[in-house]
This record gives structure tokens, C-alpha cells and sequence, in this order.
């Protein structure tokens, strides 16, 4: 699907925000609002495919109590930092 990069800002930037749990809506969101625009375009496809990921995992992985697949690691990196 070639989505316009604009929408497909948007629909992540919710997506973000509307997780399963308050914590992962805390940490995506407030990044999906600082710093989602100054992904690349494949960091951007990255992290679209993170948010299908289960929220208990990213919670997991983003506070390092269990290592995150190989895909994400440089991408939860840049989110961990902000």
C-alpha cells in the first residue's frame, strides 16, 4: 500500500496513543508526538510494524527486562531516549 507519508504520520500517531495499556500510551505517544516526524521513511515502517506488537512485549523490551527482537532494537533505542 503507498500511503501517503502525511496520513500515514496521523494514523500512527493514534495508533500510538491508543494502545492496551497507559504506560505504552505514555511512552509511543509522547514520542509518536516529538519525534515521529524525523524518522526515515524505513524507521517509520519499523515502527508501524512494532505497534502490532502485544503491549506487554513493548513494555518488556522498553524497559529492558527482556531483549527485543533484532528489528527493533535500534529503533526502541531512539524511543528509549526521549
Amino acid at each position: 500500500m503507498n500511503e501517503i507519508r502525511e496520513i500515514k504520520l496521523k494514523r500512527i500517531r493514534m495508533r500510538s496513543w491508543r494502545r492496551g495499556t497507559k504506560e505504552m500510551d505514555l511512552i509511543l505517544g509522547g514520542f509518536s508526538d516529538f519525534k515521529l516526524d524525523s524518522l526515515s521513511d524505513s524507521e517509520l515502517s519499523v515502527y508501524d510494524k512494532l505497534l502490532d506488537e502485544n503491549d506487554n512485549d513493548l513494555y518488556t523490551w522498553c524497559s529492558g527486562q527482556v531483549n527485543a527482537p533484532s528489528i527493533y532494537e535500534s529503533l526502541l533505542n531512539i524511543i528509549m531516549k526521549n
